[in-house]
């Protein structure tokens, strides 16, 4: 009773700063998991342990891969799992639940003695992880308001990269230790982050949207007062809020809005092109990991020892250059809504690419004059690590944030916690393909690796500008109208946004309002006798009678 009470005694504006420091704990754990592998996996305890090399040389690159990307198999299933548990108990259960099993898999890495176990702990910890990645970022959607949720997400990522800085520093700072302690404990320290926040998780205020959707609209009530700083119940901008999220809660019963009609392709959603919105959220995650993040995040001590400098040297350099990525991410905040979503990605992948192309050659000559002139080889291998810092921080300033945000941005209200699974499919599906294959690449390809992922990040720019419709400063309304052409083209679905516009005379919530009843089989000009244009004076008091 007393953990039920507590958020009622806590300012307001105090409360949301803790309900953001508990988003911040429970993402440093993925970040830590993300960054720890590729150092652990190379010292000689894990080594032995894995049965993947000998002494201090990995001889089997594609296990050691495939035990890094089973964490990325169980977050699959996790994200799915955990959403539907979060919908039906409630995301503060959703979110212990992940976060106990995160530590169950994050205690039996630490403890494994044997390849299998290690590949059992992988997956029950990522299966913890999807939990909080497919709850955390919409619980956060949730509570926030519309106009600081582009800063929120990159308060959010910001936990993402101070994770992997502290699994780097804390490699290193182990590296002279015994060679079971200095696998062990990075391993097992990761604990600490979940633990946490399962200890703390039932001391927050559960979501408005569960609880309306629940029958508890009291509660509901108290929390929206509570977090948007402490209003009054007859507040207006209460009342408003209160208004939207009855119609939202109304629509996401509609059979347009279930998980199994978006994976078999947004059947019943007409216009709206639900599906396709599925296939955007995960195809852009899918884009995100083949453009060599990973490569520079999970193996950067291998990079830097590809580029000549030694096992001291590039522990180091590894710790700063993900180090580096805290203050790149939140530098996203300044740039994601004044240039757009869109423009953030174009410039990502251009000047990612260009560092690819300047990395892997500036790599192969160091290697080649390591012999007959080291101090070449050495500044040629600087040159390359130099590119290397370039790519993370264009990356981490307009990359990263966009692609995260951009698959909450583009769902309708009443779905987006559905929507948004797909998101962390594609993510759990990237990440768990690039993570097997890049320590396979890099044995096989060396330096070549940047090249390929030069390439990629070419490949990825016409797939934004043809395919991915600008959300930048559109309201949620909005964005339902970006995506009604049956083409797929940005100029199409453009044009199809002006026409609608132009015949509600410019007001977008009439817009809106005849694009659902066209969907729901109703007729697009008058419903019912009710005129539209009079029916969005107060356009939360028919959403309702929309959703039917």
């Amino acid at each position: 009773m007393a953990a039920k009470q507590l958020w009622r005694m806590v300012p307001g504006k105090l409360l949301m700063v803790g309900i953001n420091l508990f988003i911040l704990v429970a993402l440093i754990f993925e970040g830590y998991n993300q960054g720890v592998y590729g150092t652990v996996s190379g010292t000689p305890g894990f080594i032995a342990m894995s049965n993947i090399g000998q002494g201090v040389t990995v001889t089997n690159s594609t296990k050691q891969g495939g035990l890094a990307a089973a964490y990325y198999f169980g977050a699959m299933f996790g994200c799915f799992i955990g959403g539907w548990l979060g919908d039906k108990y409630g995301r503060r259960l959703g979110v212990f639940v992940g976060a106990v099993t995160c530590t169950f898999g994050g205690a039996l890495q630490a403890g494994s003695v044997n390849a299998e176990m290690f590949i059992c702990a992988r997956v029950i910890a990522g299966l913890g992880m999807g939990f909080i990645n497919a709850i955390v970022p919409p619980w956060v959607s949730e509570l926030a308001q519309a106009h600081d949720r582009g800063s929120n997400f990159s308060f959010v990522f910001i936990a993402n990269f101070l994770g992997i800085a502290l699994s780097n520093w804390i490699n290193f700072g182990v590296r002279e230790t015994n060679i079971q302690f200095r696998w062990r404990f990075p391993l097992g320290i990761m604990c600490i982050p979940v633990l946490i926040n399962a200890a703390t998780v039932w001391f927050l205020p559960e979501s408005p949207r569960w609880l309306m959707a629940n029958g508890k609209r009291d509660e509901a009530v108290e929390i929206l007062c509570k977090v948007r700083g402490d209003l009054q119940k007859d507040d207006p901008a209460i009342r408003e809020e209160l208004q939207q999220l009855e119609a939202i809660v109304a629509a996401s019963h509609h059979r347009r809005n279930s998980i199994l009609n978006l994976f078999l392709g947004g059947r019943y959603s007409g216009k709206l092109h639900l599906g396709r919105r599925a296939v955007l959220g995960l195809a852009l995650q899918q884009i995100q990991q083949w453009t060599g993040i990973i490569a520079v995040v999970t193996w950067s001590s291998r990079l830097f020892a590809l580029a000549g400098f030694s096992e001291y040297k590039s522990l180091w350099m590894a710790g700063l250059i993900n180090t580096l990525g805290i203050p790149a991410t939140a530098a996203a905040g300044f740039v994601i809504d004044r240039i757009g979503r869109r423009s953030s990605l174009l410039v990502s992948f251009v000047i990612q690419a260009i560092c690819h192309f300047a990395v892997g050659p500036l790599i192969k000559t160091a290697e080649d004059n390591a012999t007959t002139s080291p101090a070449l080889s050495q500044s040629l291998g600087t040159a390359a690590a130099a590119f290397v810092f370039i790519y993370l921080w264009f990356f981490c300033m307009f990359n990263l944030v966009p692609c995260w945000l951009y698959g909450t941005e583009i769902w309708p209200q009443e779905v987006r916690a559905k929507g948004y699974s797909f998101t962390i499919l594609g993510w759990a599906i990237g990440c768990g393909m690039t993570t097997l294959v890049i320590p396979i690449m890099l044995d096989s390809l060396g330096w070549y690796t940047f090249v390929f992922f030069g390439v990629m990040n070419f490949v990825a720019i016409p797939l934004i500008y043809f395919f991915y419709v600008e959300t930048a400063g559109r309201s949620l309304e909005e964005v339902n109208l970006l995506f009604t052409s049956d083409s797929q083209f940005v100029k199409a679905n453009m044009n199809e946004y002006e026409r609608r516009l132009a015949e509600a005379g410019g007001n977008v919530a009439v817009a809106e309002k005849k694009l659902i009843y066209e969907v729901d089989g109703e007729d697009t000009a008058t419903t019912s006798g009710v005129d539209l244009e009079k029916s969005y004076e107060k356009p939360a008091m028919h959403e309702e009678t929309a959703s039917n």
